[in-house]
């Protein structure tokens, strides 16, 4: 490679220099070195500018020479440097399949489309190791200028789950676009890997228990679960964030944490945590305040005053804290 941009370099050089002494030479005594070097220049770019002085039949000639070896050397010269480019695309996808083939109780995710796309922010935010599969080249060129390892491939094939490790991972996300495409690779997933956390994505809420007797650990689907959401936060405006806790292994735990703001909850205002009774009523915790001053004490004392000032982070089983939410609306 490094020969063939020499030779390109020279065939350049040589054309320039002959093309340019060839209308300095036909052109005299009018033309000077600068209006020879300016002509060839502008004969081989093909930009049109017209001759800086009338041309002959000689100069008509010679220019159609310059132009017939100037665009053959502009071909070689494109063709080089995209077997260049090609090369250093493949140098880059060796390395990175080179890093891949290390991995081991890694995430994968398959499809970088919205869900997918936001499940790599949070992991990349952790700084935990995982992988994307997305068929799409221009997501792939996006990926990879966020600095994520990603792999070009159609996730539903059996050698691309194998190159992302699937045998190696600790969990997989599947957000392809339709239910069809995340149940057989949810099922292609299970049975290269049994023991993996396998979350799926459905659209249509039936699809549901198919996904799971596929073998996903959890199906999420956005569009209910942000239904719910929005309708909490419509109906009770102090909930200012929720998060559920779960875990593959055991069923029956099922906690959340909500962020409740208490600026309109007067009854809370300089009670202390002791004295809320709601652990006594409702089996739940305050495991958090945030003051106004957007300082955060976790774990706060039972003798702590709250005020309406205060955002409290509320820890319990989620249908114990659904229930106290219900005394909010």
């Amino acid at each position: 490679m490094a020969g063939k941009k020499i030779y390109i370099f020279i065939y350049f050089f040589l054309l320039l220099f002959i093309g340019s002494y060839g209308f300095y030479i036909i052109g005299q005594p009018d033309w000077t070195v600068i209006d020879s070097i300016y002509m060839t220049i502008i004969t081989l770019a093909t930009v049109g500018y017209g001759e800086v002085q009338p041309l002959g039949e000689s100069g008509k000639i010679w220019a159609i020479l310059v132009i017939i070896f100037g665009v053959s050397g502009i071909g070689i010269l494109f063709t080089t440097l995209r077997e260049e480019i090609m090369q250093i695309d493949q140098y880059k996808k060796r390395k990175i399949m080179k890093k891949i083939s290390k991995f081991k109780n890694h995430l994968i995710i398959c499809g970088y489309g919205r869900m997918g796309a936001v499940i790599a922010s949070e992991l990349a935010e952790k700084n935990l190791y995982f992988i994307i599969i997305e068929q799409n080249v221009d997501k792939i060129e996006v990926i990879r200028q966020k600095g994520m390892y990603c792999i070009h491939g159609d996730v539903t094939k059996e050698e691309t789950l194998q190159a992302a490790r699937i045998e190696h991972a600790k969990g997989a996300a599947v957000v392809l676009d339709t239910d069809q495409d995340n149940l057989f690779v949810t099922m292609s997933i299970r049975t290269y890997n049994p023991d993996l956390f396998l979350l799926s994505r459905c659209a249509v809420e039936d699809n549901k228990e198919k996904l799971i007797r596929a073998g996903a650990d959890k199906v999420v689907n956005p569009y209910t679960a942000g239904g719910h959401r929005m309708a909490e936060m419509l109906t009770k405006p102090q909930v200012e964030d929720s998060v559920s806790i779960t875990t593959p292994k055991y069923d029956n735990i099922d906690l959340s944490v909500d962020e409740i703001s208490l600026e309109h909850l007067v009854k809370f205002d300089g009670v202390k945590i002791k004295d809320t009774k709601l652990r006594e009523e409702f089996n739940v915790l305050i495991v958090g305040i945030i003051n106004d001053n957007g300082q955060a004490t976790m774990n706060p004392d039972p003798e702590t005053v709250l005020t309406t000032s205060d955002t409290v982070l509320i820890m319990g089983d989620t249908g114990k804290l659904s229930q106290f939410k219900d005394t909010l609306s």
